[in-house]
């Protein structure tokens, strides 16, 4: 039928059906798109339940009956990775259907060259089954060693993406990350998950190749933001160059007909950035500046002095995005308050827009919460707190984005005040 047939009640239907069905997000870095549902459980209410009483907790708990749908603001990291083997088919969707508007994909290479999701080229000991394959795991740059308590000799293996083939890696399967260094067998080492997460959906987890999960992206209609991890073999390798390796991450969004705009490219190496801006100007707008600046003797987010270079500098260079871990980015004032750190206000006066990682990382946060709350520890004693410092994240600092291992918090969070 004719859309100018329709009567004058039905067309007023239409269009407030298509009003009801198309959304802006707050984000300036995010366009106009459909509504799309987002399932997210019981945890997100659980944290406001354990919240000391505030505004923010109101609020929060008005919105518990609401819908909730997809948001740029969650993004999820490794995919939904406190529950789910991290980088599997299984971790991914999760995170999709959580509401992640955007997830990432660590990117590193096989011995063919081939790029897979893994969050490091060589942690295929704890993060799948390579041990128990017995043909792969004799393949492993080290292969496995157990314990002798005796001798003070902790258990360890290691076996990278670039021992194996393609072909190889698509054998193995994913489970929790974690290993027990006192095992003194690989059935004992491999049983390392910590005690704040679950092996419930670990049993069969699908690794993914950096291709597939562009492909099961599309589909869901979400962003993506890979990151290219550093190798851990000498570069070149067997001729491909860390040139070749960061082009060809984004030739495979290109191949795919991936808009650049859905495109979040992510590197700790400075260098990587600087390529990108300079030979994929596409990109080049959108790529992230992972900032480990927090290793460099003498780094303080309060201490303009202690870094290099400087904001304005990396403005210069032409990075768009910086990436700091969460503790950075924030303080606490001389009455215990959570507050914009230095490093948060320098970044923003540069016109630094700002991600950061990770939420729910670190366990149960009623004893301070450790290396993700490191600066605000003294103010850290319940569950709930995860609220108070993603709201000033958001508010204060004025984050574009959070990465979480359960993006069904932030999906909740940014449902509940707009964001």
């Amino acid at each position: 039928m004719n859309k100018n047939h329709l009567r004058p009640c039905a067309l007023l239907l239409t269009l407030a059906t298509s009003l009801l069905l198309t959304a802006c997000n707050d984000n300036d870095h995010t366009e106009p798109q459909e509504k799309v549902a987002a399932q997210v459980g019981p945890r997100p209410l659980f944290l406001v339940r354990q919240m000391q009483d505030s505004e923010l907790k109101t609020q929060l708990e008005q919105c518990a009956s609401d819908n909730f749908y997809r948001s740029d603001f969650s993004i999820g990291h490794r995919g939904a990775s406190m529950q789910f083997p991290e980088h599997t088919k299984e971790s991914y969707q999760a995170a999709i259907d959580s509401g992640a508007g955007i997830v990432e994909c660590d990117v590193t290479f096989t011995s063919d060259k081939a790029l897979v999701c893994r969050h490091s080229q060589c942690d295929l000991a704890t993060t799948t089954n390579i041990l128990a394959i017995p043909e792969l795991a004799s393949q492993c740059s080290s292969p496995f060693i157990p314990a002798d308590p005796l001798n003070g000799v902790t258990a360890s293996a290691r076996c990278c993406t670039s021992d194996i083939t393609l072909a190889e890696f698509k054998t193995l399967r994913g489970k929790m990350d974690g290993a027990n260094t006192n095992a003194t067998s690989v059935e004992e080492y491999m049983d390392g998950t910590a005690n704040w997460r679950t092996d419930l959906y670990s049993g069969n987890g699908t690794l993914m190749t950096h291709v597939e999960s562009i492909e099961m992206f599309d589909k869901a209609g979400i962003k993506m933001t890979p990151e290219l991890k550093e190798a851990m073999v000498q570069m070149p390798f067997d001729g491909f160059s860390q040139q070749d390796y960061a082009q060809k991450m984004l030739d495979e969004y290109t191949a795919a007909g991936i808009d650049p705009a859905r495109v979040y490219p992510q590197s700790f190496h400075l260098e990587d950035i600087e390529y990108w801006i300079a030979n994929a100007p596409e990109f080049a707008s959108q790529t992230v500046f992972l900032d480990d600046r927090y290793d460099d003797a003498g780094f303080d987010p309060l201490s303009e002095t202690s870094w290099t270079p400087s904001m304005a500098d990396l403005k210069a260079q032409g990075v768009e995005i910086i990436a700091p871990p969460l503790w950075v980015l924030v303080t606490l004032d001389n009455e215990g308050k959570l507050i914009p750190s230095e490093y948060a206000n320098a970044a923003n006066d540069a016109g630094l827009k700002i991600i950061t990682w990770s939420l729910e990382r670190s366990g149960l946060l009623i004893d301070g919460g450790g290396w993700y709350y490191q600066s605000i520890s003294d103010a850290i004693d319940n569950e709930g707190d995860v609220f108070e410092l993603l709201d000033v994240l958001a508010k204060d600092v004025g984050v574009m984005g959070v990465f979480s291992d359960w993006p069904s918090t932030v999906t909740y969070y940014a449902n509940c005040t707009s964001k």
